[in-house]
């Protein structure tokens, strides 16, 4: 759990992932926090377009854990990466990360990241979609075989890490909210969650 502010928040605030990247951006807003994995089922029913998949894993990560914990503000994200009709997971190893970045040579990348705030307390919902456009640049077997080696991107959706060395790999980023593309938009959340009530900044 994140150090108190100076000022305590009587507020219970559960982050409904154990995602270290998701923990780290919610740390910068400063307010104490608890996570707790969902053990939601991520797979996508027949049909279900990307943006549709994580707005429903969004929420239903969010229930799940708000079941457990009554009175607390609950946060639930997913993401989802999409180049063309080609729906892109975390690569899980080195042959798979260099497969798929070497696929994304050239062409845009789409990621939909989303976020459901549920309050216990009101049974009141929030719930945003951002999506963030990639566009790599022209990339050489060598670059991303290096890449892949030195940074190790094997649990992040489009196998890179934007925060780190990844950002070499890109033409541009579009996004209204910079945050979002490592897996948790703050301009968004912070906004929602003090509709809830906690004090941000």
């Amino acid at each position: 759990m994140n150090k108190p502010r100076a000022v305590s928040d009587p507020i219970r605030l559960v982050l409904a992932s154990t995602s270290r990247y998701r923990k780290e951006l919610l740390e910068r807003l400063r307010v104490p926090f608890s996570t707790a994995s969902p053990g939601v089922d991520e797979t996508r029913e027949p049909g279900e377009d990307p943006v549709a998949l994580v707005h429903r894993l969004a929420r239903e990560k969010a229930e799940a854990v708000a079941a457990r914990f009554p009175g607390a503000v609950v946060i639930g994200a997913d993401q989802t990466a999409v180049r063309g009709q080609t729906l892109l997971g975390k690569p899980g190893s080195e042959e798979r990360c260099v497969a798929q970045l070497r696929d994304s040579s050239g062409q845009r990348v789409a990621f939909h990241t989303a976020v459901h705030v549920l309050d216990t307390r009101s049974q009141r919902h929030d719930a945003h979609v951002d999506t963030t456009t990639v566009t790599f640049r022209q990339l050489d077997e060598a670059e991303v075989t290096r890449y892949v080696a030195v940074e190790r991107p094997l649990d992040c959706a489009g196998g890179f890490k934007c925060e780190g060395l990844g950002i070499a790999l890109f033409e541009r980023i579009d996004s209204v909210d910079p945050t979002a593309l490592t897996g948790l938009p703050l301009i968004w959340l912070a906004a929602a969650l003090r509709r809830s009530g906690l004090a941000i900044p």
